[in-house]
């Protein structure tokens, strides 16, 4: 048996596979900025002084990262019912990726919040600068800026992570190609297919990510002083600030 090249590009313009595609990348989307929003949550707890705040954040992140996906999206899908509560296939799918995804989240955004010197927050607090202008003008933008080659890193392993969802029968890029395999008997062509999918989906993602770390990296540079930082440039970073 040969390579069926004339089968394979067949199936890169293949209506149903290409209907995976979209499927997989919407899943992507929506596990990325649930994870992210759940993350972010979840560091704020890590950071509580409230040490059954802290110690909840610990275990969600300790249970969530030691466990495989696979077997999350297996519970939530088949094992949860028998405690009465179910979940379609996409709502057990989109559970399992953000809840997974928040526990790295967390220990990515948490990580970028902690590397800012905390000098700068007291200087700012020195000024009277409002607790939430000291977050939104000085630690996100400098904390994002950080956390961007992680956080690209795990965009990218979630998109390649959403075709264990194919397990519980969401017909991602995956579940389809197992679906016209069977069909058709074209192991080669079809996952060959499949493969050129995910290379185009993360290839497409990594020039995002090479165009974000620029993009902050440049406005980095624009906004550092030559001058050693202190209280007045601090202010003058803000801006005016209302009193």
């Amino acid at each position: 048996m040969t390579f069926d090249i004339s089968a394979f590009f067949g199936y890169l313009f293949n209506d149903f596979l290409l209907g995976g595609v979209l499927t997989t990348l919407w899943l992507t989307v929506a596990g990325v900025i649930g994870g992210l929003l759940a993350g972010m949550l979840i560091a704020m707890l890590r950071m509580s002084p409230s040490r059954l705040l802290a110690g909840f954040a610990r275990f969600y992140i300790w249970f969530f990262r030691g466990t495989p996906l696979l077997i999350q999206l297996v519970v939530i899908y088949t094992g949860l019912p028998q405690l009465g509560v179910k979940f379609g296939v996409l709502e057990s799918a989109l559970i399992g990726l953000i809840l997974n995804e928040s526990a790295y989240m967390a220990e990515i955004v948490r990580n970028g919040f902690l590397a800012i010197p905390e000098g700068q927050r007291e200087a700012a607090w020195a000024l009277g600068v409002p607790r939430w202008l000291i977050v939104l003008r000085i630690t996100l933008p400098q904390a994002f800026r950080l956390m961007i080659a992680p956080l690209g890193n795990s965009v990218n392993a979630l998109l390649k992570a959403t075709s264990l969802a194919s397990v519980i029968s969401v017909e991602e890029v995956m579940r389809r190609s197992d679906m016209l395999m069977q069909e058709h008997f074209q192991v080669l062509e079809v996952y060959a297919a499949a493969a050129v999918f995910y290379l185009a989906l993360t290839s497409l993602w990594d020039l995002v990510q090479r165009w974000l770390e620029r993009r902050f990296s440049r406005a980095h540079v624009r906004a550092t002083p030559e001058v050693g930082a202190g209280a007045p440039v601090l202010a003058a970073s803000l801006g005016r600030v209302e009193r």
